[in-house]
This record gives C-alpha cells, sequence and structure tokens, in this order.
C-alpha cells in the first residue's frame, strides 16, 4: 500500500515516490511520495487557514475526535501492528504493545484537555494591585509543526498529534521516511473520523529540504521534534521566534547497589538495554556495579541475556529483530570491535549477521570508552565497576546527556539521595532507565532536550496563556 500526501482532507498525486523496504527480509512494504519544499509550504498554508476553524470548534467535538480514533484503531490492531513491523522489524509482540500504547495516549489527551482549565487571580494581594475579576486560561497556539522518528512510528506521532489537535491548534506532520505507512494510516484515521475539523491535518514527506522548509516558516508557532542531537541543534538555530519542543538523544545509566535484588535488577536491566534492539533514546546504555557484587552481577545478566530470544520479527516469541539498516549494524559492530582493542570484554561473543546485532554485554569498560561516551542506539550495554554510589554518581552525571538514570537499592536513604543529585529529566528507583509510563511528564536535561511530552505536559507546550482583568 502507498502512502500519500495529506494536504488537509485531500489526498495528493505523486508520481515520484521512495519505497521503504523491511530491514528483515529486503522486501519493499511501503512506497512514499518524494515532497519538495513547496509541498511543505502548501501544508502550512493550509493549516494556516483551518487554524481559525480549529479554535473555534467546541472541546466536546474535539474530545469525541480523539475518542474516535482510539476507537477505530483499536478495530485495527493487528494490522497496524504489522504495518510497523513491516517497515521497522520491530518484534510483531511489540509492535501490538505500540499499538495499545498509542490508544491509551489519545484517550488520555481526550481525558486530560477536558479537565485543563486556567485560575483566577488575586489581584489585589499586592500593595500596587487593586480589585479586580482577573484570570488566565489557555488557547491553542495555532500551528504546530510535528517531527517524529522511527523508533516508535506510532505512539511518538500520538505523542505530538492527540494534545496539539485535542487543544485546538492544525498540525502539519511530517513523519520518519522509515514509516511512511505507519503515519498515514494513523494520519487518515484522525481525517476520516466523523468528528474531524476539515484541514486540521496535513502529512508530507521528506528530509533535510521538508524539515528546513517547515521549520523556517512563519506560519508555525510551535516546532515538536522527536530525534537526534545534530538535527535538534539545527532546529534551534533555524526556527526563530517560536515555541520549540526538543526530545533528543540519551545515554541512560543505572546504578546496582549491594542490597539490591540482583536477580530482578538483571532481568530488568537486560530489558532495558536490548528492548528494540536498544533503539530507544531511553535505551540502558551504562550499568555502574558495587565492586562488592559486581562478578554476581555480570554472570547474572549475561545468563539473561542469552534467554532473549532473536530472529524474525513476525515471531510471536521474538524479542529482537533487525536494527533499522545497515549503517546502524556496522556502526554498532565497529564501536563493539573498538572497545575489545581498548580492553573491555564481551561476555557474549560479539554476533553481527547482516541487520541483526545480537545483544551484547561488555565487562571491564572504562569511562573514556567511545562506547559509555557516547549514545549507541543498538543493543550494546556496558558494565563499569565502582566502589559506591559516590564513585558512580560523578560518572553517571558526566555526560553530555540527562534524559533517565535509575538506581537499584533497598537503601531508602540512597534512593532518596539518587533523586536528589542525579541529572536527569527522570529518575527510577529499582527499575530501569528505560521505564515510561505515557502519563507522566517525559524529557530530558542538558543535550537531551527542551520541553517535556506527556498529554498534559504537552498540551502546555503546545498552548499559549492568555490573560484577562476586569475592572
Amino acid at each position: 500500500m502507498d502512502a500519500k500526501i495529506l494536504f488537509g482532507s485531500t489526498e495528493a498525486v505523486n508520481e515520484s515516490f521512495s519505497e521503504r523496504v523491511n530491514p528483515y527480509s529486503g522486501e519493499v512494504v511501503s512506497r512514499a511520495p518524494v515532497c519538495s519544499a513547496d509541498d511543505a509550504l502548501n501544508a502550512l498554508r493550509i493549516a494556516k487557514e483551518a487554524a481559525p476553524r480549529c479554535k473555534q470548534s467546541t472541546l466536546v467535538q474535539r474530545c469525541d475526535w480523539l475518542l474516535d480514533v482510539a476507537q477505530r484503531l483499536n478495530s485495527n490492531r493487528e494490522a497496524m501492528a504489522r504495518t510497523i513491523t513491516d517497515e521497522v522489524g520491530k518484534p510483531i509482540a511489540f509492535s501490538r504493545i505500540e499499538v495499545d500504547r498509542c490508544i491509551e495516549t489519545v484517550r488520555l489527551s481526550a481525558e486530560t484537555m477536558r479537565t485543563m482549565h486556567g485560575e483566577t487571580i488575586n489581584t489585589d494581594a499586592m500593595p500596587s494591585g487593586r480589585k479586580s475579576m482577573a484570570f488566565f486560561r489557555r488557547e491553542p497556539a495555532g500551528v504546530v509543526v510535528a517531527i517524529t522518528p522511527f523508533n516508535f512510528p506510532l505512539n511518538l506521532v500520538a505523542h505530538k498529534l492527540a494534545p496539539a489537535l485535542v487543544a485546538g491548534n492544525a498540525v502539519v506532520l511530517k513523519p520518519t521516511p522509515e514509516a511512511p505507512l505507519t503515519a498515514y494510516k494513523f494520519a487518515k484515521l484522525f481525517i476520516e473520523s466523523e468528528y474531524a475539523i476539515p484541514d486540521a491535518l496535513s502529512v508530507v514527506y521528506g528530509d533535510a529540504d521538508v524539515g528546513s522548509a517547515l521549520i523556517g516558516s512563519d506560519i508555525p508557532r510551535v516546532i515538536s521534534f522527536t530525534g537526534s542531537v545534530p538535527v535538534g541543534e539545527i532546529i534551534t538555530k533555524s526556527a526563530g521566534i517560536k515555541k520549540v519542543s526538543l526530545e533528543l538523544g540519551g545515554n541512560a545509566a543505572t546504578f546496582v547497589e549491594r542490597s539490591a535484588d540482583l536477580s530482578y535488577a538483571a532481568k530488568r536491566c537486560a530489558l532495558g538495554a536490548f528492548v528494540n534492539s536498544g533503539q530507544v533514546c531511553i535505551s540502558l546504555q551504562r550499568i555502574y556495579v558495587d565492586a562488592a557484587i559486581y562478578d554476581d552481577f555480570a554472570m547474572l545478566m549475561a545468563e539473561e541475556t542469552r534467554k532473549l530470544v532473536v530472529g524474525s520479527p513476525y515471531d510471536d516469541a521474538t524479542f529482537m529483530g533487525p536494527l533499522i539498516d545497515d549503517d546502524a549494524a556496522l556502526r554498532a559492530f565497529s564501536w563493539v570491535q573498538r572497545a575489545i582493542d581498548e580492553g573491555a570484554r564481551p561476555l557474549l561473543e560479539p554476533r553481527c549477521e547482516g541487520r541483526m546485532f545480537y545483544p551484547c554485554v561488555m565487562a571491564d569498560v572504562t569511562d573514556d570508552m567511545t562506547i559509555v561516551c557516547e549514545e549507541v542506539f543498538a543493543p550494546i550495554v556496558s558494565l563499569v565497576k565502582v566502589a559506591s554510589f559516590d564513585d558512580a554518581l560523578p560518572r553517571m552525571n558526566h555526560s553530555p546527556y540527562g534524559l533517565q538514570f535509575s538506581v537499584f537499592t533497598n537503601d531508602l536513604q540512597l534512593a532518596q539521595r539518587a533523586i536528589d543529585v542525579l541529572d536527569a529529566g527522570g529518575i527510577v528507583i529499582n527499575d530501569m532507565p528505560t521505564l515510561r509510563f505515557d502519563i507522566q511528564p517525559y524529557g530530558g536535561v542538558k543535550l537531551s532536550g527542551v520541553g517535556r511530552e506527556g498529554p498534559q505536559f504537552a498540551i502546555e507546550e503546545m498552548t499559549e496563556i492568555k490573560s484577562v482583568v476586569i475592572l
């Protein structure tokens, strides 16, 4: 099936197409139009014209719109999961989970918007004030540009579209080139709904030229981007005076303390390091282990990793499928080889067969190795021996990234201290840093980004506060 440009409710015909191949089989699974900067500007003009209608629509219509989309998606759950697996090679069991999470995200956005409201203000609270009727309320920002990645090609689209539309904005979506059909099918659910606001949503495809046209235009008021740090830096420099929300890279770390349940910690760390083949911004990459338990934990971690099923993403039992492309696999394997040359020790034999990169646990890793300094975005995790949390702390924080960290411990005081001193947007106690609930605020500090996602927090990013005083 072909994806098509969606200019509002109109499907545009484009004779030039790019093909998407399945990362596992190499077969062509979808085709998408090759869009131009002019296509992007056309979509923005349509969104600008639709924005007043979006703003004037009733909240009940917008909430019913989202709930209708969630219901329609639920009715097509298996087909959508299959499309995700076709385009990005995600194991089918996890594609189904992504569809379920997407449904929750859409429903939660509607429920959240129903209860969001402004507040009255006591303008006579200070000597310089006076009595009045004063309040503030939230209004839609106008036009939102949403740019999304390949690793969660459905749910991360939902985290932008659902809050933006239910808040009363018009949206132009540029989905990842790796999953155009997933985004197209999802967008069609919005456009074909009986509650849809005409032309509120457009979809264009492309890379740098299309993205630059969307970001550089004066039309959008909000840019919401999830992707790499280099692209995030370009957006920051090019966007001008706009609201910019950036969900960027990570280098997630955990500390395993001697009082922790080691068996449980190893199971959760294996899941956190290797789910989605490590292609997650909060994928566990660095494990700092108390020296007193290092050898025991390393053994358990290797055992848990060996249990993971690597194979066809269409098999229900598969835990790990392929990486997104050949370059990703070659890059990951070269990083492992470099670490071995620098003195690291693989607990399982490094294995790469085309795009199939098997989970890799590296021991005896030191702080200066590239494998722990940079974001790997592959199924590789490193074990670092430390004397204590005081030894681990500066190493965990000494990173340009700060998305999510975690600590495994039964020491309450240590847990409380970790929450205070770890420099990240999210801290998890007694689980992997890869844990994310869609209702929570999600985002990072330092190079990991600006702003927060999660329906309530995304709505705040995509609305403006209007202050009112009546005398």
